[in-house]
C-alpha cells in the first residue's frame, strides 16, 4: 500500500512554497515510455546506437523528464485535485539511464479562479539544470487525502540475465559441438547462429542431402562447416557420442531427432557418455522478467518419477551448472505442495532427506532446503508469513520439481504466462548436451549454447587475481 497523499488547497497556498522529488532514471523507464508514447527513436532506447557513433546513447526523452514535474504538482504541491493549464519547457541538458534527477517546483503567483503559477526545473545530482520552465495549474479547492492503493504493476519483458550469460560466454573459445541431425531449417539455423556468435564450432552429423536442403531453405552457406554424413538417426547419435569420447567434440546439440534416440545413445552403459554413476537430468535456465536473478527449473525433460537418489543427482547437476554460470552459492528449493513434512505426501519426505543430505556433504557446492511450496521458495514475504527460517526460502536460484510433469508444467507456465525465456542443457554426462525445441526463438537457442559453453569450460573466464 502506497502512503496517503495530502494536498494543499488554494486558500492555504502561499508564494514561495516549494516541493521536490528525487527519481533515478532506469533503463526500464526508457522502455516503458517508448511503449506508452510510441516514440521509438533509437537515441532513447538502451543498447541502441541512435547517432551512428558506435555507442548506445540511452538519452531520456525530453517529455519523460518533463513528466516528472507533473508528478510533483499532482502528488505533492498543490497535490491531489490539481489540474494543468499550461507548461513551458526549456531543455538545457540531457539525462541518461542511471542518472539521479531532482525535480523542484516553487510557487510564484496566485490568481483568480484558483490559478497558480510555479517555477519548475529538473537538475542532475551535481546541481546542473537540464530543464527549466513555468507551470500554470488549477489548485484544488478543498483539502483532500488520497491513497492510491494497489496500482497495477508493470513488468518490462526484457531479458538482462540472458544478456549477461552471453557476455560471460563471449570470451570463451568456441566449443566443438556435434549437432545431431540438423535436417530442418530451424534446427540448422540455431546451430549456425551460435557459430556466428562464436559460441560453438558445429560439426553437422546427419543425412548430408537433407542438411543441404535445410541450408538452402534457410539461406545458409555450409562451406565453412564440417558435415559427417550419417543417414540414420541412431547412427548419427552414436557418431556424436564417439566424437565426444575421442575428444573431437566437447558438447552435443540436438537437431531434428527424437530426444529418446539421442539420449539412448548417450546413456548406454558401454560406450555412452555416463559420468560415473550420476543420473542425467535436464536443467532449464530461465530469465523471468521482473526477477533480479536467473531461475533454474529441474528436472522437466528426462526423469519421469525420480527416486531419492535420482533427485540428489538432479540437484547436484543443477548446482554444478549454477556454479559454472557464475552463481557463487546456488540455493536449491526442493518443491512440494506444502512446506511442512507430511508422510501422506512423499515429496515432502524426499525434500527433507535431501536437505539433510546437503547438510552432511552428500550434495555439495550449494544450499538445499525443503520441502518448500512455490510461494515461499521464491517470495521472502511469503516465507516470513509462514514462519520459515532458511537461507534458501525466498531466495531460491534452483527449483527442484518432485517429478517431470510438475517441472515441465512449471517451466512452460513461466514461459507462456510470465514472459520468461528459457535455455537449457542436460547435465550429468561427460559433456553438456543442448536440447533445443522447435518453439525456441533465436535468443533461447543462443543462450542454450552459451550455457553449454560455460558448463564445458567450468565457468566464466576469470581475471587475474589481485
Amino acid at each position: 500500500m502506497r502512503p496517503a497523499m495530502h494536498n494543499t488547497p488554494f486558500d492555504a497556498l502561499t508564494v514561495g512554497m516549494e516541493a521536490e522529488h528525487v527519481r533515478v532514471l532506469s533503463a526500464d523507464d526508457l522502455y516503458i515510455f517508448a511503449n506508452s508514447s510510441g516514440n521509438l527513436n533509437p537515441m532513447h532506447l538502451p543498447k541502441e546506437d541512435g547517432d551512428g557513433d558506435g555507442h548506445p546513447e540511452s538519452v531520456a526523452p525530453g517529455m519523460w523528464v518533463a513528466s516528472l514535474i507533473s508528478a510533483v504538482l499532482g502528488c505533492q504541491l498543490p497535490g491531489p485535485g490539481t489540474l494543468y493549464r499550461s507548461q513551458t519547457l526549456r531543455f538545457t541538458g540531457l539525462a541518461h539511464a542511471g542518472d539521479r534527477l531532482t525535480v523542484k517546483v516553487r510557487l510564484t503567483a496566485k490568481g483568480e479562479d484558483r490559478l497558480v503559477r510555479f517555477d519548475t526545473w529538473v537538475e542532475r545530482e551535481d546541481g546542473t539544470r537540464i530543464l527549466e520552465g513555468e507551470a500554470e495549474v488549477v489548485a484544488p479547492e478543498k483539502p483532500l487525502s488520497f491513497a492510491a492503493g494497489e496500482m497495477p504493476g508493470l513488468t518490462v519483458q526484457r531479458h538482462v540475465h540472458f544478456d549477461r550469460l552471453l557476455a560471460l560466454a563471449e570470451p570463451l573459445p568456441a566449443i566443438p559441438t556435434a549437432v545431431v541431425a540438423p535436417e530442418r531449417a530451424d534446427a540448422l539455423a540455431g546451430a549456425i547462429l551460435a557459430a556466428q556468435h562464436t559460441l560453438i564450432e558445429p560439426i553437422l552429423v546427419g543425412h548430408a542431402l537433407r542438411i543441404a536442403e535445410a541450408a538452402e531453405e534457410a539461406g545458409i552457406d555450409l562451406a565453412p562447416y564440417r558435415i559427417v554424413d550419417m543417414r540414420d538417426h541412431q547412427l548419427a547419435a552414436e557418431e556424436a557420442v564417439r566424437m565426444v569420447l575421442n575428444k573431437e567434440a566437447a558438447a552435443v546439440m540436438k537437431g531434428h531427432i527424437h530426444t529418446d534416440i539421442l539420449l539412448g545413445a548417450i546413456v548406454k552403459r558401454d560406450g555412452g557418455l555416463r559420468k560415473g554413476g550420476r543420473r542425467l537430468s535436464h536443467v532449464f535456465v530461465m530469465d523471468v522478467p521482473g526477477r533480479d536473478q536467473l531461475l533454474m527449473v529441474t528436472d522437466a525433460a528426462i526423469n519421469i518419477a525420480p527416486d531419492l537418489q535420482c533427485k540428489a543427482d538432479i540437484i547436484q547437476n543443477a548446482i554444478d551448472l549454477a556454479l559454472a554460470l557464475g552463481i557463487e552459492q546456488p540455493k536449491a528449493g526442493v518443491l512440494s505442495a506444502v512446506e511442512t513434512i507430511n508422510p501422506a505426501i512423499p515429496s515432502t519426505l524426499d525434500a527433507a532427506i535431501l536437505s539433510k543430505m546437503a547438510e552432511r556433504g552428500q550434495i555439495t557446492g550449494g544450499l538445499v532446503d525443503g520441502p518448500l511450496a512455490m510461494d515461499n521458495a521464491l517470495n521472502l514475504a511469503a516465507a516470513t508469513t509462514k514462519g520459515i527460517t532458511s537461507l534458501v526460502a525466498g531466495h531460491a536460484d534452483i527449483l527442484v520439481a518432485p517429478n517431470m510433469e510438475t517441472g515441465n508444467m512449471l517451466a512452460k507456465q513461466l514461459i507462456y504466462l510470465a514472459g520468461a525465456q528459457a535455455g537449457g542443457v542436460v547435465m550429468g554426462a561427460k559433456c553438456p548436451i543442448v536440447l533445443t525445441s522447435r518453439s525456441d526463438d533465436d535468443k533461447a537457442r543462443l543462450v542454450s549454447c552459451a550455457v553449454a559453453a560455460l558448463a564445458a569450460a567450468g565457468g566464466p573466464v576469470r581475471g587475474p587475481a589481485t
